[in-house]
């Protein structure tokens, strides 16, 4: 029989990144229950009860009477990363299993320690790798669990965005320009996405990391926007990594693994000029040449990663991302501002 529909608690505030989506792939998760909302500002109260319906609930200003009223057994986290870990604390101490927008966390020590409780809990703390869902990287764990790559070699990874957000006097005033709240710049909350994508599809991890990171562009931020960093990854291979805020408008995204079996090349997005996204090449196959595969345009965005998260908290599919993987990914990423700061290669621990 299929578990009864989860609660929800939604923990916002005002400018809650991506919230419109996140609300409405609530909405449309037929897994998803009664959702209650929690914005100390009540900025979102309007928006959710628009876009929610009859699943709202209620909404609340203090997530300590939300918990006690309404009882969630999920919560969904989307506030500034510098105030996200206390938030996720109290979720998991209450029981709730959690989802939150990226990087929660404004170092390496705040997140930890959720990771453990979370764990030692038996409660799930869901990423927004949303990016895990994309039909070509669902085939490339297909290629790499079959043995297309082998044994990987090295990698290269690159993730540029636009520079027109940077000029934005909005946000110049706001979090994401603030490595105090917001942990970092580009490779905080985008390139994490193309790094986590690189270790998910792998299976492997980084031990040691270096890099730069600054402002080329020179507007008045107190983030990066472009980053290059070397890993050394746990079976000895290496790769490289290269991301920023370049373009006018929209993405370019890639990357390519070379193994011992053969080579797989992925790009999702370079201007809306690539027709097919991903190729790959074994070595001793019989299908001989570079084969292609045509990307679908479904499943991917917030509505089937919400929806994931939630079946995972029912128990009926596996998580689609676990705490420790994300905790892995934010090691690289203030791994490599810790060796911008000091201009020295960083072990990794864990």
């Amino acid at each position: 029989m299929p578990a009864d529909p989860i609660p929800v608690a939604v923990v916002t505030e005002a400018g809650g990144a991506h919230l419109d989506a996140y609300l409405e792939a609530l909405r449309d998760t037929s897994e998803c229950g009664a959702v209650v909302l929690v914005d100390p500002s009540g900025e979102s109260f309007a928006a959710g009860k628009a876009i929610l319906g009859e699943k709202l609930s209620a909404a609340f200003r203090d997530l300590d009477r939300a918990l006690a009223v309404a009882g969630p057994a999920m919560g969904l986290v989307t506030v500034e990363p510098v105030n996200a870990p206390p938030l996720i604390g109290r979720l998991l101490d209450a029981g709730c299993h959690v989802l939150t927008e990226k990087p929660a966390c404004v170092r390496i020590a705040d997140l930890e320690p959720l990771v453990e409780r979370a764990e030692a809990s038996k409660l799930h703390l869901f990423y927004a790798f949303a990016n895990r869902g994309l039909p070509a990287v669902r085939k490339i764990r297909e290629l790499v669990a079959a043995g297309a790559l082998g044994e990987l070699y090295g990698a290269e990874i690159h993730f540029a965005a636009d520079q027109t957000r940077l000029r934005s006097e909005f946000y110049h005033r706001s979090w994401y320009a603030d490595r105090a709240r917001a942990g970092g710049g580009h490779l905080a909350w985008l390139g994490i996405h193309w790094l986590d994508l690189f270790l998910h599809l792998t299976g492997r991890r980084v031990v040691e990391v270096g890099g730069f990171a600054a402002n080329v562009g020179g507007q008045p931020l107190e983030i990066e926007d472009t980053a290059a960093f070397a890993m050394r990854l746990d079976n000895g291979a290496t790769a490289t990594m290269a991301c920023g805020y370049y373009l006018d408008k929209g993405y370019h995204s890639h990357f390519r693994l070379w193994g011992s079996t053969g080579w797989i090349e992925y790009a999702e997005h370079l201007g809306g000029v690539v027709d097919v996204p991903l190729r790959w090449y074994e070595n001793a196959s019989a299908e001989k040449g570079v084969r292609e595969f045509a990307n679908p345009e479904e499943p991917r965005g917030y509505t089937p990663w919400v929806r994931s998260c939630v079946r995972a908290c029912l128990g009926e599919e596996p998580a689609p991302v676990t705490g420790r993987e994300a905790l892995e990914v934010l090691r690289v990423i203030f791994g490599v501002y810790d060796s911008n700061a000091t201009g020295a290669m960083v072990r990794l621990g864990g």
